[in-house]
């Protein structure tokens, strides 16, 4: 179930991709664990590797549409296959991708063809780019930009402004740049444009974080920009910027999952190799059920992952389900590395933070996605949205299948304008659910899944209650869990997951939803109807001793199946 380099070879997608997979795994093996954890703690820019993936084409291949370069396509299966094994290795050389990935969501969006081809050759010439969204002020609350744009007697503009928390501002090649002008009020005022870290104009700060990845500061001095500069304008410059989000920010859960099956091999091996009081420290029923649930949470985090990019896939205007996919797979998937990165760190101790580990930068790296990468509040009330179609007024959508084949998402690059969220329908989740209804744990979560079908309907969010972000938060982590199950369902279905494995999953969904029902049991607004609704939530999962003895050998397999060449 886990990313293992050793012998990895993802035989679902074309050669061309395998070999430059395989060519990435190879770069960093090849470089060894002693560089690696050395130049992190050195916190030494990563150029060797922007050099590897310049010169063999890695960003350029993957990141550019079809319509705009020679062999290469917006592939979303292998991009996420990609960005796995860059959080694998750390979160810094994810970071790079990642920004990049979010630098051209702005250009290929855009109808300016001089833009297009001159993002397609910075790439084909080994550059990187970045997203110039958020400013020290107003975070990435894009309503209220400070980078202003003046008209200029030649039909241009000179923009001055500052962004701060680029990634890839000290050297990209072209920076994808939101700002307002200066003439005009309201959205109508809003202008995206590209400019390029290397011009006079473009001061670079500071890098804004202590680490080895560059967080960059950057100002605009009467930066010159002109009509090949402009890539939107007015509102569809603002729903490019949310678009980009909903392309880029995917990423996210497939950085948490590389981080924590690393992390998850060096843990394992480190424990079951220890001896305490004459056995190995798995020997002792607390690590093991550690152990076990850290690993049933993470195949649960590749589950859902694996299977959101499908809907990506298949997107397009009358089928926008993804978009709720995408702040679960924000919110949800990282929120859990988090969990399984503790669990583990509960079991290996002290040594998590020595220096020559992979899992003391894991433990910090972890924390960065549902942080800084989008907050766990703004996803959930951003799924919230979606909470009445998705649960009671099903749509009838033909099956989506497992979208591993070598084409190009270009619909992602077309999303149109980024509103009527409440408005999209799903497919009838019960369905994946009742598929599974002979799996103890499933049905037992079922239970909880219909309890909170009529909480909804019996005892609704009053107009007060609606107000209460805090309030709702904690209904949004129920509701989270539901959407969570239906995906990992569909999954386990295509891959014909093991039984055991799954029971275990949903094992820890009851655990998970009862803990969240006990939370919203507590909250100052809850009424004492819901109060008495959260108190029959609270269930116990099926236990079998047997079934988790099967997932724990599982667990123990992972016993020395991979160790980074030092």
């Amino acid at each position: 179930m886990l990313l293992n380099p050793h012998t990895y070879d993802p035989a679902h997608l074309d050669p061309e991709s395998r070999r430059l997979l395989r060519a990435t795994i190879d770069f960093f093996e090849e470089r060894g664990k002693k560089a690696l954890l050395q130049a992190h703690i050195d916190r030494e820019w990563y150029s060797d590797f922007l050099e590897f993936a310049g010169k063999s084409g890695l960003f350029a291949k993957f990141l550019t549409p079809s319509a705009d370069g020679a062999g290469t396509r917006w592939d979303t299966a292998r991009n996420v296959a990609l960005s796995e094994i860059l959080g694998f290795y750390g979160l810094n050389y994810w970071y790079t991708w990642q920004v990049t990935v979010l630098g051209l969501g702005p250009v290929w969006q855009s109808g300016n063809a001089e833009a297009r081809q001159r993002a397609a050759q910075l790439l084909d010439e080994g550059h990187v780019t970045a997203f110039g969204l958020s400013e020290r002020s107003h975070g990435a609350d894009i309503y209220a930009t400070d980078m202003i744009l003046t008209p200029t007697a030649d039909g241009g503009f000179r923009a001055t402004g500052s962004k701060y928390y680029i990634g890839n501002g000290n050297v990209a090649g072209l920076v994808s740049v939101f700002g307002r002008r200066a003439d005009v009020d309201g959205p109508d005022g809003y202008v995206f444009f590209a400019a390029d870290s290397r011009h006079p104009a473009y001061h670079l700060v500071k890098n804004v974080v202590n680490s080895q990845m560059f967080v960059s500061e950057f100002r605009l001095e009467d930066y010159p920009v002109g009509p090949q500069d402009i890539l939107h304008t007015g509102k569809a410059a603002f729903d490019a910027a949310l678009n980009t989000v909903n392309v880029g920010k995917f990423n996210l859960c497939t950085a948490a999952i590389g981080i924590c099956e690393h992390a998850m091999y060096e843990a394992v091996t480190h424990a079951h190799q220890r001896i305490l009081y004459g056995k190995p420290v798995t020997a002792f029923p607390h690590v093991r059920r550690e152990l076990t649930d850290a690993y049933a949470r993470l195949v649960a985090m590749k589950l859902f992952a694996d299977r959101s990019v499908d809907y990506f896939r298949s997107a397009g205007p009358d089928d926008r389900r993804y978009l709720l996919f995408n702040p679960m797979t924000k919110m949800k998937v990282t929120t859990e590395g988090e969990r399984v990165i503790d669990l583990l760190w509960d079991v290996i101790a002290a040594k998590g933070f020595e220096a020559d580990t992979y899992f003391d930068k894991a433990a910090k790296d972890i924390r960065g996605l549902p942080k800084l990468e989008g907050t766990v509040h703004v996803n959930l009330a951003l799924i919230l949205k979606f909470m009445p179609n998705y649960l009671f007024r099903p749509a009838e959508y033909s099956p989506v299948p497992t979208r591993h084949d070598a084409s190009d998402d270009e619909f992602l690059f077309r999303q149109g304008p980024a509103r009527g969220l409440g408005q999209i329908q799903f497919h009838d989740w019960r369905l994946a659910y009742d598929a599974h209804a002979a799996v103890p744990n499933v049905a037992r979560f079922r239970t909880q899944a219909d309890g909170l079908c009529d909480l909804l309907l019996k005892h609704a969010p009053d107009e007060t209650q609606q107000a209460d972000l805090d309030f709702l938060l904690s209904l949004g982590q129920l509701f989270a869990l539901v959407v969570y199950g239906q995906l990992i369902l569909e999954q386990a279905t295509l891959t014909d997951l093991d039984g055991a494995l799954l029971d275990e999953i949903f094992a820890i969904l009851v655990r998970d939803f009862s803990e969240y029902a006990t939370e919203l049991h507590g909250k100052a607004a809850t009424t004492d109807e819901q109060a008495e609704w959260a108190l029959t939530q609270i269930r116990r999962p099926v236990i079998d001793e047997a079934r988790t003895a099967q997932v724990w050998q599982q667990v123990l397999s992972l016993v020395g199946a991979y160790e980074m060449h030092p």
